[in-house]
């Protein structure tokens, strides 16, 4: 929980590309750190980048170790040395507050990390306080956990108030009031964090009256939740506490009054920025306005994958960059205003000595008006100062100015960024969006695309698209006028006496697999009886079967890898249809040989050969819709979302409808008994995909019990 204090970057644009080529070391990956900074593109793969921020200095005692490192015996912080702290807190003159919890007081230090004085309330002693706060007047905040009470002192240690559990009927009697941490906005209330508390944060008058809870975490419950709660009983749906809102583990404040929360053992927004009113305000935003349900936030390694992040604490800058720490993986992520991701670093540090940089857990982290980010090491009993490095500061500025709109003076910043990490999406983002600001929307969508922002290009595209039409309208125009007078002359001559009737198929040889494949609109008219057809006339054959299923096939590779970046980002970097083709292929077999065995059991009168030609006729609409939906998702933009979800849609409920008429047709059953065997047959079905799973599993063991056994054997 810290504050943000203003600060001022002298460094032009010229003077920073100039010290870039003078001291190129400094922008380059610093492979004599202690960690590794990445980024996450846009489909979620992590680029290494150069460091972000460099290790600086530490402060505090390790053992015999000096207080602050790389500086002169000058005392600074001389005595003082921490057990086991909790908090750290940044004030407006860049002094430095640490909880000492293990002893029970408050250190004081100035900007440089020296020692002022220690503040332990000997009116009231303190007992294990975890959190400290200092407001614009210098008045300091303590959560005193072990107390279970908040005090407030003035700037010279004396107690002027204490804050214990307020007495409420709107607070339930059963919950505990544990307070560890807190902030204070402008008008004096304070927002509390109580140990485990799911409600949301304690909100207290200037006087200690009870306001209400604030900002707390909202669980969605799903249908399956709805389906539990209907048919569990009271004693089974109390005893579902997973499903209890995370509880807020820490908080901080910047100067505008946003609230900013971090939320443990949540998969989702674990980040909340709090106006007055408890709303939250990066919900929903996202690089170029993206409107998203649901974000995360904490960063993880290969390592941690799979693992809900446990965010610890959070600190934002002078320009609003957010940072958090994770208590499990010591990973510290830094976003910018909106939540977007810069940067993050860190993990588990195996030595240990207290080596520069080198955090062993990290208990809570702060920023200075330097923009420097200093980590509380509860471990080591340190606090660890890290620097920007000009990679990270050139980063910065640009992305100050994209954010407030500024694009084409953060233009050159970001080409720099992009100069020495062409990797690195925010610089992509940063100049698609100059680039959309200069209209140069060609530009802007390639960079979009490249970026991974897919509202970003489908915004982009839709300005190239309305440019083409306003271009090409008069072509337009006068192709659709021929047309319409095309179509009225044939439409008159079509209705003159001819010797023959059409010419259709008639004038072609009767091949019988091009008669058995035109037997495919038959089914689009009247598909029990053309599946009906199939069973007991003969109308198809496994040689037009798997025509069919052939181009089924390739009708859903090209569905998978020829659909526009806006509906299907995935195709920018690759789809791998091999494994795509085969489940696909998998699945219909195993539908065939389920519903065979299913059928035979309940008297169906359909043969093997029955299923399979008509499962094959079953996939027809993936190829008359698939493949045209998939070229106009080409000419679509966002905007139209509806009608690609529509004609998805369609071909979905006809695949499901043909199937339901094939079960009927083929087998003579009703309705209801081919709802019933469709069931059973996706029963027996995944029972299939079950054993073949525990078989392959099995078999694996096996080799490998039979070659460690050989190996061995060799050995000896």
């Amino acid at each position: 929980m810290k504050n943000r204090t203003l600060r001022t970057v002298p460094l032009a644009i010229v003077l920073s590309f100039i010290i870039g080529i003078a001291q190129p070391g400094a922008s380059v990956l610093a492979s004599n750190l202690p960690y590794d900074t990445y980024y996450k593109d846009g489909y979620g793969q992590l680029v290494r980048t150069q460091s972000a921020y460099i290790p600086g200095a530490i402060i505090g005692h390790s053992g015999n170790s000096s207080v602050q490192e790389g500086e002169e015996d000058s005392g600074a912080g001389a005595g003082v040395q921490f057990n086991q702290p909790k908090d750290i807190f940044v004030d407006g003159q860049d002094h430095i507050y640490v909880a000492d919890t293990g002893n029970n007081r408050i250190v004081h230090l100035d900007e440089k990390g020296r020692f002022l004085r220690e503040l332990t309330v000997s009116e009231s002693p303190l007992n294990r306080p975890s959190g400290v706060f200092v407001d614009k007047n210098g008045d300091i905040y303590i959560a005193d956990t072990g107390n279970k009470r908040v005090v407030r002192l003035n700037a010279d240690g004396r107690l002027l108030k204490e804050f214990g559990k307020p007495e409420t009927v709107y607070m339930p009697e059963s919950f505990k009031y544990d307070p560890v941490n807190l902030v204070v906005d402008k008008r004096g209330f304070l927002y509390i964090v109580t140990l485990g508390a799911y409600q949301g944060l304690v909100q207290l008058d200037p006087e200690g009256g009870f306001v209400g809870f604030f900002g707390p975490y909202n669980v969605k419950f799903t249908l399956f939740d709805e389906f539990k709660r209907f048919f569990y009983t009271r004693e089974m749906y109390q005893r579902e506490l997973k499903k209890l809102p995370g509880s807020i583990a820490n908080i901080a404040i910047d100067d505008d009054g946003f609230i900013y929360t971090v939320t443990k053992e949540i998969d989702t927004g674990q980040i909340k920025k709090l106006n007055i009113a408890g709303l939250d305000q990066l919900a929903g935003k996202s690089d170029f306005a993206s409107l998203q349900k649901s974000r995360t936030y904490g960063e993880t390694f290969q390592l941690w994958r799979g693992t809900s992040p446990q965010l610890n604490d959070i600190a934002v800058d002078a320009a609003g960059n957010i940072t958090v720490v994770d208590a499990v993986t010591n990973v510290i992520s830094q976003y910018d205003t909106n939540g977007n991701l810069l940067f993050f670093w860190g993990g588990d540090i195996i030595t240990a000595t207290s080596k520069t940089g080198a955090v062993k857990t990290a208990s809570a982290i702060s920023s200075n008006s330097k923009g420097e980010l200093l980590v509380l090491d509860s471990t080591n009993n340190l606090i660890q100062v890290l620097r920007l490095s000009e990679f990270g500061e050139l980063v910065h500025r640009a992305n100050a100015l994209t954010q407030e709109g500024r694009y084409e003076e953060s233009e050159p910043l970001w080409n720099e960024v992009y100069r020495q990490n062409t990797q690195y999406t925010p610089a992509l983002i940063g100049l698609a969006k100059a680039a959309y600001k200069k209209e140069d929307y060609r530009r802007s969508e390639q960079l979009f695309r490249e970026a991974g922002v897919v509202d970003g290009y489908s915004e982009s595209f839709w300005q190239n698209r309305l440019l083409w039409f306003q271009k090409h309208f008069g072509v337009l125009m006068n192709t659709a006028l021929w047309l319409g007078v095309l179509y009225l002359v044939w439409s008159k001559v079509k209705h003159k006496p001819r010797p023959k009737k059409g010419w259709s198929f008639r004038f072609l040889p009767k091949i019988s697999v091009i008669e058995q494949l035109k037997h495919v609109f038959v089914l689009m008219k009247h598909p029990i009886d053309g599946f009906y057809a199939i069973r007991y006339e003969g109308k198809a054959s496994f040689a037009g079967s798997l025509i069919l299923l052939v181009l089924s096939v390739a009708a859903f590779g090209y569905i998978q890898a020829g659909t526009n970046f806006t509906f299907n980002p995935e195709v920018h970097v690759g789809v791998d249809l091999l494994p795509l083709t085969v489940q696909f292929i998998g699945i219909w077999l195993g539908w065939v040989v389920s519903n065979y065995l299913v059928s035979s059991l309940l008297r169906g009168e359909g043969r093997f050969r029955d299923v399979f030609i008509s499962s094959s006729y079953a996939l027809f609409p993936i190829i008359l819709i698939g493949v045209p939906f998939t070229v106009l998702s080409h000419a679509l933009t966002l905007n139209e979302l509806a009608i690609y979800n529509f004609l998805e849609l369609v071909m979905v409920i006809w695949i499901a409808l043909l199937t339901v008429w094939m079960v009927q047709g083929i087998h003579n059953y009703t309705f209801i008994e081919a709802l019933l065997v469709i069931l059973l047959s996706l029963f027996a079905l995944a029972m299939m995909i079950v054993l073949i799973f525990i078989f392959i599993s099995l078999s694996i063991e096996l080799v490998n019990f039979i070659y460690s056994l050989y190996q061995e054997v060799i050995i000896r």
